[in-house]
Parts: C-alpha cells; structure tokens; sequence
C-alpha cells in the first residue's frame, strides 16, 4: 500500500468579504511534497464586493487593504499553476473549496482531504476541533516565519498544513497509508492513531 506522502499537495485557505456567497480577499496556499511541507504564497484579491466589518473583525482586511489589489481574473492562471497536479487540503474544506470552485469556474476539482474531518475520525476524544484549538494543542504556530498572524491566508494555510502532517504520519510513528487516509481501512486508523496523539 502507497503511504500518504506519494501524493503531492496543496494546502489552501481562503478569506472573504462577508458578503454572502462570499467574494475571494486574500488566498493562501502551501504545497506539500514528498511529505515536506514548502513555502506559503498568498495573493490578496480586490472582491467585487466591499468587505464588511465583522469579516474584517476575523481576518483584519479592510477594503482599504484590497484597494490596489488585482481583481482574481488578473491572478488566476497563477493560482491555478499553484494549484496544479496536486491533491487538495484545508480545514473545513466545502468553505475553501466553494470559493474556488466560484472563483474559477471550470477548474477540474482535485481530490480534497478536509483536516476536520481527518481530525474527527483520527482524534476521537479531542474536545474541540477548531483550527484554533488544534494549533494550540498541538503546538502548530511554533516557529512560524515572521509576519504571520492567525485568520490570515498565509498563516491558516501553513498551520493545517503542518495539522495534516501532524495526522497523516500519526505523531511520528509512521505514515499512514492511502488508504487509512482516506478512512478506507477497516477502522479507519482510529484506534492507533488516537493511542499516539
């Protein structure tokens, strides 16, 4: 059985306006090869839209921020080579994902892997899986490169990278298969994988 680490990865995160559907700000992605995590890259995005006060409460963009910024037409065959030929991942993925999927329109959806849910079925008893709570727990922000702050692109990209590799490799005890990946085996890895976190 293939081990996780012979798929390449892309991890995203996405920031809106707080309009509804939301409208792309700033999006963040890391790649993951050969099981190491890489770079961040972040492109911030003029939304058609104005960002509205509690979503600059999250993130801290304001539209003054974006005001400059390229409207996501101008960046998107450079996202999309970012994106490229890797599988996807992200915390509560149906978020990221439907910007995306909005965003760029006929783009061939990879395969996803959602750190919630590999979090859910791999942490059984966790009290809270929250982005926020599992980096703590965890201990995922540790040595971030500087200027990073949390609920920006950049830094949620680089932490639920750093979360799926946390999970995948089962606390350093080996990596797991595919399959366990993807919840395929008999118990979904479940038992050892919560024995050793």
């Amino acid at each position: 059985m293939a081990d996780w680490t012979s798929l390449n990865y892309v991890v995203v995160d996405v920031e809106g306006n707080g309009q509804r559907p939301p409208d792309l700000v700033e999006l963040g992605a890391v790649p993951i090869v050969d099981g190491i995590i890489g770079k961040p890259m972040s492109w911030l995005i003029h939304p058609k839209r104005p960002i509205k006060y509690f979503a600059t409460r999250i993130h801290g963009l304001t539209n003054k921020d974006v005001a400059d910024a390229p409207v996501f037409t101008a960046v998107k065959e450079e996202v999309l080579r970012a994106l490229g030929g890797a599988a996807l991942v992200a915390h509560n993925t149906h978020i990221d994902v439907g910007v995306l999927d909005r965003e760029l329109g006929d783009w061939q959806q990879p395969e996803v892997f959602d750190t919630l849910k590999l979090a859910r079925r791999l942490l059984p008893a966790q009290e809270s899986y929250r982005l926020g709570v599992l980096v703590e727990t965890f201990k995922l922000a540790e040595q971030l490169p500087e200027g990073l702050t949390p609920h920006r692109a950049s830094y949620d990209a680089l932490v639920t990278a750093r979360l799926f590799v946390r999970l995948a490799t089962l606390s350093g005890a080996r990596a797991l298969s595919l399959e366990e990946l993807h919840g395929d085996s008999p118990d979904g890895g479940v038992d050892e994988a919560s024995a050793l976190f």
